[in-house]
Protein backbone atom coordinates (compact mmCIF):
# COMPACT_ATOMS: atom_id res chain seq x y z
CA UNK A 1 0.00 0.00 0.00
CA UNK A 2 1.31 3.44 -0.97
CA UNK A 3 -0.30 6.73 0.00
CA UNK A 4 0.56 9.79 -2.06
CA UNK A 5 0.13 13.47 -1.23
CA UNK A 6 0.83 16.18 -3.80
CA UNK A 7 1.76 19.77 -3.02
CA UNK A 8 3.21 22.83 -4.71
CA UNK A 9 0.39 23.82 -7.02
CA UNK A 10 -0.82 27.37 -7.37
CA UNK A 11 -1.40 30.32 -9.66
CA UNK A 12 1.44 31.44 -11.90
CA UNK A 13 1.78 33.71 -14.92
CA UNK A 14 2.60 32.32 -18.33
CA UNK A 15 6.34 31.80 -18.67
CA UNK A 16 6.74 31.16 -14.96
CA UNK A 17 7.78 28.05 -13.05
CA UNK A 18 6.42 25.77 -10.36
CA UNK A 19 7.76 22.69 -8.65
CA UNK A 20 5.30 20.03 -7.59
CA UNK A 21 6.12 17.51 -4.91
CA UNK A 22 4.56 14.16 -4.17
CA UNK A 23 5.28 12.64 -0.77
CA UNK A 24 4.77 8.90 -0.42
CA UNK A 25 4.20 6.83 2.67
CA UNK A 26 5.46 3.32 3.09
CA UNK A 27 8.84 1.66 2.98
CA UNK A 28 8.39 0.32 -0.55
CA UNK A 29 8.44 3.68 -2.34
CA UNK A 30 11.78 2.97 -3.99
CA UNK A 31 10.38 -0.14 -5.64
CA UNK A 32 7.74 1.80 -7.57
CA UNK A 33 7.92 3.71 -10.80
CA UNK A 34 6.22 7.08 -10.40
CA UNK A 35 4.21 9.14 -12.82
CA UNK A 36 2.61 12.55 -13.11
CA UNK A 37 -0.70 13.04 -14.86
CA UNK A 38 -2.95 16.05 -15.33
CA UNK A 39 -6.62 16.59 -15.89
CA UNK A 40 -8.27 19.75 -17.15
CA UNK A 41 -12.02 20.35 -16.65
CA UNK A 42 -14.07 18.19 -18.99
CA UNK A 43 -11.03 16.32 -20.28
CA UNK A 44 -9.42 12.97 -19.71
CA UNK A 45 -6.52 12.42 -17.33
CA UNK A 46 -3.41 12.75 -19.47
CA UNK A 47 0.09 11.43 -18.99
CA UNK A 48 2.77 14.04 -18.25
CA UNK A 49 5.93 12.24 -17.15
CA UNK A 50 7.22 9.09 -15.47
CA UNK A 51 10.40 7.97 -13.73
CA UNK A 52 11.69 4.51 -12.92
CA UNK A 53 12.48 3.28 -9.42
CA UNK A 54 16.08 4.48 -9.40
CA UNK A 55 15.56 7.74 -11.24
CA UNK A 56 17.78 6.63 -14.07
CA UNK A 57 15.06 6.58 -16.72
CA UNK A 58 12.41 9.14 -17.52
CA UNK A 59 9.76 9.62 -20.19
CA UNK A 60 7.66 12.66 -21.07
CA UNK A 61 4.61 13.63 -23.02
CA UNK A 62 5.53 15.54 -26.17
CA UNK A 63 3.59 18.56 -24.93
CA UNK A 64 5.91 19.06 -21.95
CA UNK A 65 9.22 17.73 -23.27
CA UNK A 66 11.98 20.28 -22.75
CA UNK A 67 9.91 22.30 -20.27
CA UNK A 68 9.12 19.83 -17.46
CA UNK A 69 11.51 17.62 -15.52
CA UNK A 70 10.64 14.69 -13.26
CA UNK A 71 12.97 13.55 -10.50
CA UNK A 72 12.84 11.59 -7.26
CA UNK A 73 14.59 11.36 -3.91
CA UNK A 74 14.11 7.87 -2.51
CA UNK A 75 15.65 8.86 0.81
CA UNK A 76 12.83 11.37 1.22
CA UNK A 77 10.11 9.20 -0.39
CA UNK A 78 9.35 12.09 -2.72
CA UNK A 79 8.95 12.62 -6.44
CA UNK A 80 9.09 16.05 -8.04
CA UNK A 81 7.86 17.71 -11.19
CA UNK A 82 9.75 20.88 -12.13
CA UNK A 83 7.64 22.88 -14.55
CA UNK A 84 9.23 25.73 -16.49
CA UNK A 85 8.00 28.00 -19.28
CA UNK A 86 4.44 27.35 -18.22
CA UNK A 87 1.62 27.97 -20.66
CA UNK A 88 -2.11 28.57 -20.06
CA UNK A 89 -2.78 25.16 -21.59
CA UNK A 90 -0.84 23.58 -18.72
CA UNK A 91 -3.69 24.56 -16.40
CA UNK A 92 -5.06 21.40 -14.78
CA UNK A 93 -5.19 19.34 -11.63
CA UNK A 94 -1.91 17.46 -11.41
CA UNK A 95 -1.80 13.96 -9.93
CA UNK A 96 1.07 11.71 -8.99
CA UNK A 97 0.72 7.96 -9.25
CA UNK A 98 2.68 4.81 -8.46
CA UNK A 99 3.12 1.75 -10.63
CA UNK A 100 5.07 -1.48 -10.19
CA UNK A 101 6.36 -1.23 -13.76
CA UNK A 102 8.03 1.65 -15.55
CA UNK A 103 6.87 3.03 -18.85
CA UNK A 104 3.10 3.14 -18.53
CA UNK A 105 1.41 6.16 -20.10
CA UNK A 106 -2.20 5.20 -19.41
CA UNK A 107 -3.80 6.17 -16.13
CA UNK A 108 -5.49 2.81 -15.69
CA UNK A 109 -2.10 1.10 -15.46
CA UNK A 110 -1.17 2.89 -12.25
CA UNK A 111 -1.99 1.34 -8.90
CA UNK A 112 -2.01 4.25 -6.45
CA UNK A 113 -3.00 7.90 -6.78
CA UNK A 114 -2.76 11.12 -4.85
CA UNK A 115 -5.60 13.58 -4.42
CA UNK A 116 -4.20 16.11 -6.89
CA UNK A 117 -2.99 19.69 -6.76
CA UNK A 118 -4.34 22.56 -8.87
CA UNK A 119 -2.04 24.40 -11.26
CA UNK A 120 -3.42 27.52 -12.91
CA UNK A 121 -1.42 29.43 -15.51
CA UNK A 122 -2.70 32.90 -16.38
CA UNK A 123 -2.03 34.54 -19.74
Amino acid sequence: QVQLVESGGGLVQAGGSLRLSCAASGRTFSSYAMGWFRQAPGKERDFVAAINWSGGYTIYADSVKGRFSISRDNAKNTVYLQMNSLKPEDTAVYYCAADRSFGARRAREYDYWGQGTQVTVSS
